[in-house]
């Protein structure tokens, strides 16, 4: 059977993933919907202080990748990179848990959490880009079903993120900050049954095409078995100490760029620096060919664009929340709902709309009419930019301190959720595609650089949410109401589609037949 012809149904291995990446993403969501509610209502944070940690955290947590997917390309493989991984995060969200236990001991409480989230940063740097790699494994090279698989994983990362607000919210986010903790609590239970289910059943289930076991040997010790031409990419990274020693400075005089010059915080700058360096770096390792180096410059245009994206998009765990727990009409048949139950809006959607757009880019791919990767993306942005829009006319009106219709923050939950699956699982699979197969995992750490990035803006961004007495403005935007706060993310997104549209073509043809 040729390669590029589709079987009617995905490998087992897929579901497997599905199941370990879903309890997994309860663990990270339901600390999450949690998070900034704690600090202010626990640990007596103002916002701005809230969203800078916000940001700092969910920004380091996707900057980790990186190292996991390298340590998993060129040491320990897949397999027990997400073994360590979840360790970590286990003992990270037991932290927390005693933190919130703790919350009325001030600096322990304080203390503790730090080291919560650090085991959690860490955790989910070997985790997350291994898991996601696994994927594309179990598929051969050129796999039409590929989009579809990542599609369905995402929806299982979905599932995980529904069902953690709900309950990690009810047990949580009762008005009472001492139950904070039986909400941490229930997200490490999350993460523990992903440790199980990975334990238990990795060797019946990551199995690729051929019946291989997969991510038991790192990439870069397969390569090493080849021929000499071949092996060379794996060695090239590292064998001039003098050019490595040069990019470090280079990273050294983008932090105090970013730090002194720009004002940014320690974390920040970091995030930025590196964000920037490290792709630099690996594009300009010599053995990549012409179309490997120009495949990944794709990777890294759009990782540049999506970070607006998700900039906007994280919002939901910051300056929405904000809203929904101040601004929105929670009360629904004389009960009034949690502000964190807002977070199972997204996933609710993606879970309901997700097997109908894997549907769609599968007869689409047998018709060959599927869109492009980058026209799906932008997309998405533009989706994104009208999900504001609409809840910057809701606001418009509303005199302060009336709360709005709880029908807006729905409809803008909604938009965003069509506008995501435009474009994160297709992202994930356009990695894949493209990445040299001896990259893969690092490159797969690069594309969640762009979220690092992006996460550690939505928290600079979050800070700009109007409060009375404070005047906020950014590139001489003022921001004095929530229509003003609004509109900045229509602007900004909707100027990334616009870009991102009009460079289409010329990514496609970077791309070299891959679509």
């Amino acid at each position: 059977m040729s390669t590029n012809e589709p079987k009617q149904s995905h490998p087992k291995g897929l579901y497997f993933v599905f199941a370990t990446g879903m309890s997994e993403r309860f663990s990270y969501y339901g600390m999450r919907a949690l998070f900034t509610l704690y600090l202010i209502k626990a640990l007596v944070m103002d916002k701005q202080m809230a969203s800078m940690i916000y940001g700092n955290y969910t920004g380091l947590v996707y900057l980790t990748p990186l190292i996991g997917g390298y340590v998993a390309d060129r040491y320990w493989g897949m397999r027990r990179s997400i073994f360590w991984g979840a360790v970590m995060m286990v003992l990270g969200q037991l932290f927390m848990f005693m933190s919130a236990l703790n919350y009325q001991s001030g600096e322990f409480a304080r203390w503790t959490m730090y080291g919560g989230l650090a085991l959690l940063i860490f955790g989910n740097g070997f985790f997350k880009p291994n898991i996601t790699t696994v994927v594309g494994s179990l598929y051969r090279p050129g796999d039409k079903r590929l989009d579809s698989a990542y599609t369905i994983f995402y929806m299982g990362i979905n599932v995980g993120a529904f069902i953690a607000p709900l309950l990690c919210g009810f047990v949580g986010d009762t008005g009472n900050p001492a139950d904070f903790k039986w909400g941490f609590l229930a997200a490490a239970l999350g993460m523990m049954c992903s440790l199980i289910l990975f334990i238990g059943w990795k060797n019946k289930f990551l199995v690729g095409p051929d019946g291989e076991q997969l991510g038991i040997v790192a990439a870069g010790k397969v390569t090493a078995h080849k021929s000499e031409k071949e092996a060379a990419p794996e060695r090239s990274l590292n064998q001039n100490m003098t050019a490595f020693l040069l990019w470090g400075l280079g990273a050294v005089a983008l932090y105090c760029v970013f730090h002194f010059a720009l004002s940014f915080d320690l974390i920040g700058a970091a995030i930025f620096a590196l964000c920037i360096i490290i792709p630099a770096y690996i594009i300009s390792d010599r053995s990549l060919t012409k179309i490997e180096r120009q495949r990944v410059w794709v990777i890294y245009i759009i990782a540049f664009f999506v970070i607006f994206f998700w900039s906007a998009f994280e919002q939901a765990g910051a300056s929405l929340t904000f809203f929904a727990d101040e601004q929105t009409n929670r009360h629904i048949f004389g009960l009034v709902m949690p502000a964190s139950y807002f977070q199972s809006f997204n996933p609710v959607f993606v879970v309901l709309f997700a097997p109908l757009l894997s549907m769609l880019w599968t007869k689409l791919g047998q018709k060959n009419l599927e869109p492009a990767s980058p026209i799906k993306q932008a997309m998405g942005l533009f989706l994104l930019a009208l999900g504001y829009l609409v809840i910057a006319m809701g606001v418009r009106d509303a005199a302060p301190g009336v709360k709005v219709s709880i029908l807006w923050l729905t409809g803008l939950y909604f938009i965003h959720s069509m506008g995501e699956l435009m474009l994160s699982p297709i992202g994930l699979s356009m990695v894949n595609k493209l990445a040299p197969v001896r990259f893969a995992s690092l490159l797969m750490g690069v594309w969640y650089m762009s979220n690092a990035a992006a996460n550690k803006f939505a928290g600079m961004l979050s800070g700009l949410y109007p409060e009375a007495g404070k005047t906020k403005a950014i590139l001489g935007y003022h921001i004095t109401t929530l229509y003003d706060f609004f509109m900045l993310f229509v602007i900004m997104s909707g100027l990334a589609s616009i870009i991102l549209f009009g460079l289409s073509k010329w990514l496609q043809k970077l791309m070299n037949g891959v679509k």
